[in-house]
């Protein structure tokens, strides 16, 4: 979206740092791409839904929209790792 956009999207504290650990999981050559693309979902979601910040539960939600199916496995062992419990917001195991 653009600077016009209707609300500012602020991050949960925790939020960005499991964000930023999450990233850092990623390989360099993917990282960039990833990281735009995660971060402008979960705060589109934030923005569909008429809220102002980015939680947990939208950053779940903004990984398992952007990374490709057959990545799924490695990423929720990541996020097992970083303590999210991706299964709270309907993600199987």
């Amino acid at each position: 979206m653009s600077g016009t956009d209707k609300y500012n999207i602020n991050w949960d504290p925790d939020t960005r740092k499991k964000f930023e650990r999450m990233m850092a999981k990623i390989p360099v050559f993917l990282r960039s791409v990833a990281e735009k693309k995660v971060s402008q979902e979960a705060e589109d979601i934030v923005r569909q839904n008429g809220r102002t910040v980015v939680y947990e539960k939208d950053l779940v939600d903004a990984f398992f929209a952007e990374t490709p199916f057959g990545f799924h496995g490695p990423m929720k062992n990541d996020m097992e790792e970083l303590g999210i419990d991706y299964e709270k917001y309907g993600y199987p195991k």
